[in-house]
């Protein structure tokens, strides 16, 4: 019963001291504790098994009896004393509250006598301040009144004034005066509710409509339209007539100057009509004379008369230019036959040199419709007849160095008259397109001429091949032909022109290089193996003569010439013409033509050294390998072809010294072309003996070292060989060692033999192996078990997308299953 009872009690107490999550960390917080006996969630098992691990460690279990019984001692007197200082809690708890809410009253107390005499003091405030309120509402529409008033009578006064000055045509005071006028009647624009306020405005408009009327009227009778003009300079009144004329409607300003500018043309208009032979171009230097005349003339007359402002001077230049743009436009359509080349140039240079003069004296601020704009910053220049000042001797030299894309001087400003008047000639500048399309075809026909009549260039072996003199004549051309026509238009004609251009780009790259090009000719009939033995130095063995493998590489430098002076007048004639019609110029083809005559330069180099070394390959091919009884010095045929090299090359790379990259190209394409040829030869030397491989494998030892060598052979200057060349040489050469190395080995044990020729030439290729077996002599019954053994031992192809690649390499080829059908014919021919 006692045990009940006490877990009851237990089970109560822990009802009782059961706290919430917020509780239990709030308390945590406030009190941290890392004894396991203040956790919420202790459990009293657990903490005796740490107290005891073991059953050795409940020898001191004494011990920790005490311990625990000291601390419950401790916990109960600490408990005791904190229940004791709460007996008397509630009661000091109470009284401090009453304290609190009798204080929370007086301080109640103590805000509502404050805001009771905030309110009386705002009351109080508001009484002193009425009156001095209305004294100053009083004092501002007083102010207000009077003004007004005084702003009335200056403009009823103004306007009986500006009445009667106007009558009796005092403009110097009336000038003045309506501009006051003008500004007082602004401040009457919320007034004009009043009939008299709106009548005073009336006048105003009305006396400003007379104004412009009766200034109209003085410059009619001072300039009439018909008649010559009156005697005497200008009067003071028509210059303080120009001044009113500021402040009253623009138009009135702009049918003055329309008028004057008129009457001041008039006379030119007489002059150089359309049936009077001043008119026509070749007289065309008068018109420009005529205008300069009448600009010095306004000046020392009119030039007081009117304001600066107004830039008449070149107001009417402006005027003269569109005047004359359409009597020229008008006389050439009439006279379009009439036209010539040197007349229309020299039109054209008359009036840019007049441009260029109206320039350098106004500012162009007029020629945005007749509004006065100031000209601040001139925008980036695109003209080309303000370009840098070099001049035309210094453009050349440029030109023949190829140096076109220099860098220039920076650019003038733009000149804002260019083609005012100019632009007339425009329409007619195909006159000038013919013109340079005849003189360049007449041009490339000379060129052609010369070169039959002066034959190929020299040999040079010093500065490398020569670029043909016409080359630089051509551009030199084209280069003034360019800056002409920019200076006439950059609009359509500059394409016509590119136009022009390619054409005779194309036909010097075809008549001129290409057509120069020696011809290849093909040799009947073959050398015998005791004459190429013998073959010397300065025999008949290569195709091309010196003169004829100079005049290849001079074409071939010449050509780079072109490409690269191409490439540059392309970027030129898009700076010259007009930024919307620079996606027309396009040069790629001609540039691609030159390349193209490159390539067949270089080619014909190849094939001419190629053939030359075909009948020592040949010979090779011929000799009874099998019969060589000892190996010696490099073979005849080796001579042969470093004898061929030696001729050849040499003489390349010299006249290529300006154009290394070319030599390079052209080194590359004869390994490429030679070293198949070679394995191709080696291939039909069957059967070899031993010692006849050992030599065969010295002679290609040679030919490897003078491959490698070939870019600097016979140079004074030995430089490495570029490291494309070298792997091309390595690549190709090292196979054919290796096809050697293979002919020499043992044909027994059969599964050595075809294992080391997997591992050597690492060729799936069952004709290949086929050949090597032929080369090594062996029997049909013997290659037979051979090939089947090959087929055997070779590596199983990947899986994926390489195993089509891998497997065709054990297919026939179209080319041999032709070569077999051959064979067939050749047997059947035999039998039959």
């Amino acid at each position: 019963m006692m045990e009940e009872e006490e877990l009851e009690f237990v089970e109560e107490l822990e009802a009782v001291l059961q706290l919430t999550p917020d509780v239990q960390l709030a308390i945590e917080q406030v009190f941290p504790s890392q004894d396991p006996l203040d956790r919420a969630d202790f459990n009293a098992v657990e903490y005796i098994n740490t107290l005891f691990p073991t059953e050795q460690s409940l020898s001191n279990i004494d011990e920790v009896v005490n311990k625990i019984r000291l601390k419950i001692r401790r916990l109960d007197d600490n408990i005791r004393t904190v229940v004791r200082g709460q007996t008397n809690v509630g009661q000091d708890g109470r009284q401090a509250l009453e304290e609190a809410q009798k204080a929370i009253q007086q301080l109640f107390g103590k805000i509502k006598d404050i805001k009771d005499k905030a309110e009386k003091s705002e009351q109080m405030v508001k009484e002193i301040t009425r009156d001095i309120k209305q004294l100053d509402h009083a004092k501002r529409h007083l102010t207000t009144s009077i003004t007004t008033l005084n702003h009335l009578h200056m403009l009823a006064g103004g306007v009986d004034s500006l009445e009667a000055m106007t009558r009796r045509r005092q403009y110097g005071e009336v000038a003045n005066l309506l501009q006051g006028v003008m500004n007082v009647l602004e401040h009457f624009h919320k007034y004009m509710g009043i009939p008299q306020i709106r009548q005073l405005s009336e006048r105003v408009k009305a006396a400003q409509t007379e104004l412009g009327q009766q200034i109209l009227a003085d410059f009619e009778e001072a300039f009439p339209s018909q008649g010559s003009k009156r005697p005497g300079g200008p009067s003071n009144v028509l210059r303080d007539a120009c001044l009113i004329a500021n402040i009253l409607d623009p138009r009135i300003k702009q049918e003055i100057i329309k008028k004057f500018i008129k009457q001041h043309l008039s006379e030119y208009l007489v002059l150089f009509q359309e049936n009077q032979d001043v008119a026509w171009l070749d007289k065309i230097d008068r018109r420009y004379a005529w205008i300069k005349r009448q600009l010095v003339d306004y000046e020392e007359k009119f030039g007081r008369m009117f304001p600066r402002e107004w830039y008449m001077t070149e107001r009417i230049a402006v005027e003269f230019c569109h005047v004359t743009r359409t009597e020229l436009a008008k006389i050439m359509r009439t006279r379009a036959k009439e036209i010539e080349v040197k007349l229309l140039l020299f039109a054209i240079q008359r009036t840019t040199n007049f441009e260029g003069f109206l320039a350098k004296r106004f500012s162009g601020c007029t020629l945005t419709d007749g509004a006065l704009k100031k000209l601040e910053s001139p925008p980036p220049s695109t003209n080309p007849f303000l370009e840098d000042e070099s001049t035309p001797e210094m453009e050349e030299l440029a030109m023949e160095k190829g140096d076109l894309d220099q860098p220039k001087k920076p650019k003038a400003p733009d000149n804002p008259f260019h083609g005012i008047v100019s632009k007339c000639f425009e329409p007619h500048l195909y006159v000038y397109i013919e013109s340079q399309d005849k003189n360049l075809g007449e041009l490339i026909d000379r060129f052609v001429a010369d070169f039959k009549a002066q034959g190929p260039p020299k040999p040079n072996t010093d500065e490398g091949g020569a670029v043909l003199p016409s080359c630089a004549d051509l551009f030199v051309y084209y280069k003034k032909c360019m800056v002409q026509c920019s200076q006439l238009s950059t609009g359509e004609p500059m394409i016509a022109l590119t136009t022009i251009f390619q054409k005779y780009l194309r036909e010097y790259a075809w008549k001129i290089l290409s057509g120069n090009l020696p011809k290849t000719t093909s040799s009947s009939g073959g050398l015998t193996i005791s004459s190429l033995l013998k073959e010397k130095e300065g025999s008949e063995a290569a195709k091309f003569t010196l003169e004829e493998l100079c005049l290849i590489c001079s074409i071939l430098s010449t050509a780079e010439y072109c490409l690269a002076t191409t490439q540059q007048l392309e970027e030129k004639l898009k700076e010259k013409v007009d930024v919307s019609l620079t996606e027309r110029i396009n040069l790629t083809g001609e540039m691609d033509t030159f390349s193209t005559v490159i390539s067949n330069s270089i080619q014909l180099l190849v094939q001419d050294l190629d053939a030359a070394c075909d009948p020592a390959l040949t010979a090779m091919s011929k000799m009874q390998w099998q019969n060589v009884e000892h190996v010696g010095d490099q073979s005849p045929y080796v001579t042969s072809v470093i004898l061929h090299i030696k001729q050849n090359v040499p003489i390349i790379r010299d006249n290529l010294a300006s154009t290394r990259k070319y030599f390079t190209q052209f080194c590359i394409k004869f390994a490429n072309s030679f070293i198949p040829k070679f394995i191709t030869h080696l291939f039909k030397c069957k059967p070899i003996s031993m010692v006849g491989a050992e030599q065969l494998l010295l002679d290609t030892h040679s030919l490897k070292m003078v491959l490698l060598d070939l870019p600097s052979i016979g140079s004074q200057v030995v430089r490495k060989a570029p490291a494309s060349y070298t792997k091309i040489v390595v690549k190709g050469m090292t196979r054919a060692e290796m096809i050697l190395k293979v002919v020499m080995a043992p044909h027994e044990p059969s599964v050595v033999f075809v294992d080391n020729y997997i591992k050597l030439l690492t060729d799936c290729s069952t004709e290949t192996f086929q050949k090597i077996l032929d080369m090594k002599g062996l029997k049909r019954s013997e290659q037979s078990s051979m090939l089947e053994l090959f087929r055997q031992r070779l590596p199983t192809p990947p899986a994926g997308p390489e195993a089509p690649s891998s497997l065709s390499l054990l297919a026939p080829t179209p080319e041999q299953e032709s070569s077999r059908i051959r064979k067939l014919e050749k047997l059947i021919k035999k039998r039959l």
